[in-house]
């Protein structure tokens, strides 16, 4: 049963016990039912996940409640509030839209156009507003406006209800919507960013009934851009009242609920660093417990004064990383260079003492630490790209898209409180900025603040998009209000030229070469937070409970080049499943591990690829990713970034008796342990 407090009425109610269910399993985001005496929850809730836990988990949009700053509402009358909140939601939406865009163009995302929506009275109230948005801002919204209520019928209906279906959609104009109580339960959108309620009610019916409808993220995630993830309640009039509600300990944004279960919950935790296996024979194993069946390797090295010339001898190999592959420090005359500098660092309490154990050979424990990097590792080379000469940075001349472009002017600053973190922001007019005599330099002085961007280099364009944007706001606006508007939204309408300048970048260089600065290089540790006195699973064991992989230590490995590892989900497991039998070395690169970047939009990030596995003719990079993902910007922009990266690492090393590199994408849903790394390299490498 779907919205379930729809059925908690008596007529309801009977009508199903007429059914004679056995069983009734009920979904609601409003578990109560109202009474005389207040709401009553529900006492059969089996399982709850409140919506201010969606709030701090990142799952759903941060409310926030505006108003201006100092305003007195009873200064106006309802009339005078009304239109105050109507034109100041209409400033805060056309904000929101160039902030969307900007965000979109950076990152490169798709396009999200956002809606405000009115709450009126009744059907009345609906029909005067819609009169009044004819006119409000010269009519500019006449036509980006629809009425939802029950007073439309046949043709008028129709159109009423596709408009609606399509306001998702960059295409359809409607920009506000006006209901009065029809938009309720089953109509979930994710681009509602700005809620007017005009309708008298409490504060809690307001913040219940309001935000439910816009709290879906465009994106499924998060952003960081506090406007593209924040949903906007415009309440000049009711701003404490509902900061109020807000902070009540049971209101549904503060109210959070812990239940600790004693049998899986409370128990004490440990971080766990572990080791490559070259670095747990040189100090000793980091993690104590049973490795699922798969005993510790045996020391290579007897004794601690032959174990510190070992890790003497490892530092001095370290510098060597520069040889094209660490099978170069085997060469003999490499061996000779690291063992005079190894004599020279140990300490002489390393070295034996008269009447004691002969000294160690030193030359014999060099040769056995640099067999354990070689056979203990996979050669990772650290590539620079370098461009050679003079690098110049500019821009192609382009028509600026201004077309998500209708700021209106502003009397005063609006204060927007977030409901669940009371974070206070400010969409603050740009008083102190000092008057340009040309409108354009506004924009100009916005966009020299950006890095890339040099006035000197640049001025011909810059004035010509500034140009461009001022034109554009002077179709609609006077030249008084042009200048509110570039004074006020100076920053991100300088973020916005800036976005579409990216698009329009160039760089020129005398060549670029590829310089690779280490043949290969130490792996890292790892560090893990596990369960205290938890053994480690064998990871070859099928995991019952798959919600719990992410905490669990899996150990018993026996080509893995670390004795323990974390999965982030049961197909990473059963990968290094198909890997421990397929592959002779293979491994989970720590964080840093590899130096490969990718852009995303405008932005550069570092990528580090789930598993790397050598066989006996080539060294893979493999990354599982579920099949839904695999075409998403961000997985496209990480190949692309892997595959390059593949191709330099696989000149360098043919170049020097190595291996060649290759990237594999994997469906999540293909693997299975009757696969084999062939079999998944022939269907899925990439490039």
């Amino acid at each position: 049963m779907d919205e379930s407090h729809r059925y908690r009425a008596s007529a309801g109610v009977r009508a199903i016990n007429e059914l004679k269910p056995v069983l009734g399993l009920e979904l609601t985001a409003t578990p109560f039912v109202e009474s005389s005496k207040g709401p009553v929850r529900f006492k059969n809730v089996i399982y709850d996940y409140p919506l201010s836990q969606a709030m701090a988990d990142g799952f759903v949009k941060e409310p926030a409640v505006v108003t201006q700053k100092n305003f007195n509402p009873s200064q106006f009358n309802a009339a005078q509030l009304e239109q105050i909140k109507l034109e100041d939601g209409i400033r805060l939406h056309e904000n929101t839209k160039v902030e969307l865009e900007t965000y979109a163009r950076q990152a490169g995302q798709r396009l999200v156009k956002p809606f405000m929506l009115v709450i009126a009275r009744d059907t009345t109230h609906a029909g005067l507003l819609m009169q009044q948005f004819q006119s409000l801002f010269e009519g500019r919204y006449k036509d980006k406006v629809i009425q939802v209520d029950s007073s439309k019928t046949g043709a008028e209906e129709d159109e009423m209800v596709q408009r609606l279906l399509a306001v998702e959609s960059p295409d359809e104009p409607t920009e506000i919507v006006i209901h009065v109580n029809m938009l309720k339960e089953g109509w979930d959108v994710t681009n509602l960013y700005t809620i007017v309620p005009l309708r008298a009610a409490n504060a809690r019916t307001l913040i219940e009934q309001s935000i439910g409808r816009g709290l879906r993220l465009p994106y499924g995630r998060r952003t960081g851009v506090s406007t593209v993830d924040r949903l906007n309640i415009v309440a000049h009039d009711r701003f404490q009242e509902i900061v109020d509600e807000a902070n009540k300990l049971d209101s549904v944004i503060r109210l959070t609920k812990v239940e600790l279960d004693p049998v899986t919950d409370l128990h004490k935790t440990k971080t766990v660093v572990a080791q490559s296996k070259v670095g747990e024979q040189l100090h000793g194993a980091s993690v104590s417990g049973p490795l699922g069946g798969s005993a510790q390797a045996a020391p290579m090295f007897a004794g601690e004064v032959e174990r510190g010339i070992a890790q003497a001898a490892y530092k001095v190999i370290q510098k060597y990383e520069h040889l094209p592959s660490s099978a170069d420090l085997l060469k003999p005359e490499i061996q000779t260079k690291i063992v005079e500098e190894v004599k020279q660092s140990i300490i002489p309490s390393q070295q034996a003492l008269p009447g004691m154990a002969p000294s160690p050979d030193i030359a014999s424990v060099v040769e056995k630490t640099a067999q354990l990097v070689v056979q203990q590792s996979i050669d990772i080379p650290r590539i620079l790209v370098v461009p050679k000469g003079e690098v110049t940075i500019g821009f192609h001349p382009f028509s600026l898209d201004c077309s998500n472009i209708n700021y209106q002017p502003v009397e005063r600053d609006l204060l927007i409180q977030h409901l669940r973190t009371h974070e206070q922001e400010t969409l603050s007019f740009g008083g102190r900025i000092e008057a340009e005599q040309r409108l354009e330099d506004y924009v100009v002085r916005g966009l020299v603040d950006f890095d890339d961007i040099s006035y000197d280099e640049h001025s011909e364009l810059l004035y010509d998009l500034a140009g461009q944007l001022v034109k554009h706001l002077r179709s609609y606006l006077s030249e008084e209000d042009t200048r509110n508007v570039l004074i006020y939204h100076q920053k991100p309408l300088a973020a916005f030229v800036h976005a579409q300048m990216q698009e329009h970048q160039w760089e020129k260089a005398g060549g670029y070469d590829v310089v690779v600065s280490k043949g290969f290089t130490d792996l890292r540790p790892s560090a893990y937070t596990a369960r205290d006195g938890e053994p480690i699973q064998d990871f070859r064991q099928t995991v019952t409970n798959p919600s719990r992989i992410g905490q669990i230590l899996f150990g018993g490995f026996q080509r893995g080049l670390y004795s323990v590892q974390k999965f982030d989900s049961d197909t990473e497991r059963r990968l290094a499943v198909i890997l421990d039998r397929d592959s002779p070395k293979w491994f989970r690169p720590a964080s840093a591990q590899f130096q490969i970047s990718y852009r995303l939009g405008v932005s550069q990030h570092d990528y580090q690829p789930d598993f790397v596995a050598e066989t006996t003719d080539c060294i893979y990079m493999l990354e599982p990713k579920a099949k839904n993902e695999l075409t998403a910007s961000e997985v496209l922009a990480k190949k692309d970034a892997a595959v390059l990266w593949c191709s330099r690492a696989t000149a360098h090393s043919l170049t020097n008796g190595g291996k060649p590199w290759k990237y594999v994408l994997i469906p999540h849903d293909v693997i299975a342990e009757n696969m084999t790394l062939v079999g998944l390299v022939k269907q899925f490498a990439v490039g």
